[in-house]
């Protein structure tokens, strides 16, 4: 009789737990994920909207006739265009791309598309994982994105390291949207590895642009990155937000909305503390940089704001359920609000008169700035426990361990980029392949 007596009391407090979660979920907006981070300058962000346009170039069958172009154009010159492989040249294994040499900007520029929903092709490489299915580098990384990151380093290793030798001063750069996001910071990860096969390319001249990235590698491996690799998220876009496997999500793809609420109620239930040590929990990869265009309890879109950091708690660990949770995930939305915002920046800068001498200053005190925050990331890693990260070097520099560890690499000239990636892998006891130790250690 006491046991039925309590059960409406037991039924209140379900209501009161189920309404908590209902208003901290619905009143969940974007803004409030970077709240706290700085705001981006406009040399930093000056790169994003040029890039977004060369991925919407990849989309293009004929680049000297145009049929798509945005109202700021591709500015391509098609003499300058290296390589545009479609999925006919790749056969499949990978998304079409373009290799293009950017006199302009002094960059050589590798830009992937995202998602084809009508091909085949692009699935299976999105299937081609396992939560925890591929070890590397210390971390987890997505197999299917890391193989393809593997056939296009293969089939344009040649191409890259000409031009990085005959272009000692221009900066290389791997760009991509969605699934090709995935797939340009995996193939960053194994060129920063392997900088003897592009000519010992310095590790400062390459980086990485992942436009609406996809969770791609463990917490260690994108704080350690951060360097080099840098993520651009607009306002709601889910994909960076949710630790669904991809191919859960695009198996899921016509009952999108009913896959994200679940997830978000099932990450509403873990603690923070339990997501950071889950070693198999994939993440946005490096710095990221969040475009703000909304604002919590208002109507309609504000002047766009571009917020930055390298956090390692709280990085977009929760869907925020939003009507724009799909369209902020579009490339010709993420270029159109990445412009505005950039010619915001550099509207206020001439407001203000900048002299050149002082944006220099800025722009060196800004490198030492994310230098000191990447440091420090990488220590706040290692004080919240996360698997595999370790502290930075107290001597040197990681460019300085990095060429150590590339130093016994002599002769890999001929060797495949499958066989390189595999080098990061040994034979344990028992006779199974186990993770060899990453390059930096305590």
């Amino acid at each position: 009789m006491s046991i039925i007596c309590g059960l409406p009391i037991l039924e209140c407090v379900y209501c009161l737990a189920c309404t908590r979660w209902a208003c901290k979920r619905c009143l969940h907006n974007a803004s409030r994920d970077s709240e706290s981070w700085a705001h981006a300058t406009p040399e930093e962000f000056d790169p994003i909207p040029r890039l977004c346009r060369y991925i919407l170039a990849v989309y293009e069958k004929d680049l000297t006739q145009p049929t798509m172009q945005p109202p700021q154009s591709y500015n391509i010159d098609p003499k300058c265009l290296i390589t545009k492989k479609n999925y006919k040249d790749t056969r499949g294994k990978v998304p079409p791309y373009l290799l293009y040499l950017d006199h302009t900007h002094s960059d050589i520029v590798l830009a992937i598309r995202g998602l084809n929903l009508a091909k085949e092709s692009d699935y299976a490489v999105l299937l081609d994982n396992k939560l925890g299915k591929m070890k590397f580098d210390g971390g987890y990384v997505h197999n299917g994105l890391l193989r393809a990151a593997e056939c296009i380093l293969d089939a344009e290793c040649d191409s890259l390291k000409e031009m990085v030798e005959k272009y000692p001063s221009y900066t290389l750069t791997f760009t991509g949207h969605s699934l090709g996001s995935g797939v340009a910071a995996l193939m960053t990860i194994v060129v920063v590895r392997n900088r003897d096969r592009l000519g010992n390319i310095e590790r400062r001249r390459i980086r990485c642009y992942a436009i609406a990235p996809a969770r791609c590698m463990s917490l260690n491996l994108a704080v350690r990155y951060a360097d080099v690799i840098n993520s651009v998220v607009l306002q709601d876009d889910f994909l960076p937000r949710t630790a669904t496997p991809l191919e859960d999500i695009f198996k899921s793809l016509f009952c999108l909305p009913c896959l994200l609420c679940l997830r978000c109620m099932r990450d509403t239930c873990i603690s923070e503390e339990r997501m950071l040590k889950d070693s198999r929990r994939l993440y946005a990869p490096g710095r990221l940089y969040h475009i703000v265009e909304r604002k919590p309890f208002r109507c309609g879109r504000f002047p766009p704001e571009v917020r930055t950091a390298v956090p390692v708690d709280g990085r977009f660990e929760h869907i925020v359920l939003s009507c724009n949770a799909t369209s902020d995930h579009a490339i010709l939305w993420i270029e159109k609000e990445a412009q505005k915002a950039l010619e915001l920046m550099q509207e206020k800068d001439n407001t203000l008169k900048i002299p050149a001498k002082q944006k220099m200053e800025r722009q060196k005190t800004l490198v030492k700035e994310h230098e000191e925050e990447h440091t420090a990331a990488l220590r706040r890693a290692v004080t919240l426990a996360v698997p595999h990260a370790f502290p930075p070097p107290q001597y040197g520099t990681f460019d300085e361990k990095d060429n150590e560890g590339d130093s016994s690499g002599k002769g890999k000239g001929k060797e495949s980029w499958g066989v390189l990636i595999d080098r990061l892998f040994e034979k344990g006891d028992s006779g199974h392949m186990v993770l060899k130790k990453p390059l930096v250690s305590d």
